[in-house]
């Protein structure tokens, strides 16, 4: 893993991006100690959960038993019977 001080990132700062795109995790230190690691950004939107993986996880949910009362009521419940 390549370490730089600030000054060394300020200096290199193209060539620190295109090691992090590469893969290589970039470690930037401030006065000696390790202060930010920089990698790539992830893709815009790839947080978004694929249609097949949400009818996996709807039909998993489906397949537990049922607690006989929905998360809000059980919530309250255990707020209102808290001592």
């Amino acid at each position: 893993m390549p370490v730089y001080s600030v000054a060394q990132a300020k200096d290199h700062l193209s060539k620190l991006i295109d090691e992090a795109l590469a893969g290589e995790e970039v470690t930037i230190t401030r006065h000696g100690k390790p202060a930010v690691e920089l990698r790539p950004a992830r893709a815009a939107g790839g947080g978004r959960l694929s249609a097949e993986l949400i009818d996996r996880i709807a039909a998993r949910a489906k397949s537990l038993p049922s607690l006989g009362e929905d998360a809000v009521d059980i919530i309250r419940r255990m707020r209102d019977d808290y001592p």
